[in-house]
């Protein structure tokens, strides 16, 4: 399944498979997020530019264009300690959070996040949510994934977050697959745990 798949790639990709070094989310210029992606890949660095295909209208004609579902960041994995080659790459602004130690993404939504991506459902920024229905899916392409449940236009979208951006997107989803997260349960975020789906 996707989710477990995008847990377990976490840790292969990355060489370190029992302790992997941590994901940082990463400001870039405007524009410059597929340019900071490439220039921290071609030096070994594991990246992740999470993106969403949108309809635009060009002068006489409606074209397909792929944009960043973070504009303005990307996501890298690196040792704080050895910053000095990310923070001179092209494009970069600076690391996220604060200026003495920024705090790491959790594990859990780097793994979410390229869950919903790989899954292929239509997906689009969303207004970050920090309240609502939570649910676990458990069927289809998602399986194993947290996240709020809203409706809107009369579709199911299932919201996930990155906190420390204070920002969400939203995959349409079969509301079929979901069930409601008991209240006074833990998300697996919250709790810094990785769903038991993900951790068989």
């Amino acid at each position: 399944m996707a989710f477990e798949s995008a847990i377990s790639s976490a840790f292969e990709d990355s060489g370190l498979p029992q302790h992997p070094l941590p994901w940082f989310a990463l400001r870039t210029r405007s524009n410059f997020e597929r340019v900071c992606a490439l220039s921290l890949s071609q030096k070994g660095y594991e990246t992740l530019l999470p993106a969403y295909w949108c309809r635009r209208r060009r002068r006489d004609r409606n074209v397909d264009v792929e944009l960043p579902l973070f504009p303005g960041y990307l996501f890298c994995r690196f040792d704080y300690q050895r910053r000095l080659p990310i923070l001179m790459s092209p494009g970069i602004v600076h690391i996220v959070g604060g200026s003495s130690a920024p705090e790491p993404v959790p594990e859990v939504e780097i793994a979410t996040v390229r869950a919903i991506v790989e899954s292929h459902l239509r997906t689009e920024p969303w207004p970050f949510l920090e309240i609502g229905q939570r649910v676990r899916i458990f069927g289809g392409p998602l399986a194993g994934v947290e996240g709020l449940l809203v409706d809107s236009k009369g579709r199911h979208r299932l919201v996930v977050s990155i906190t420390l951006l204070q920002r969400s997107i939203a995959a349409e989803i079969d509301a079929r697959w979901v069930r409601p997260v008991p209240k006074g349960v833990a998300s697996a975020a919250a709790s810094g745990a990785l769903p038991a789906a993900a951790a068989q």
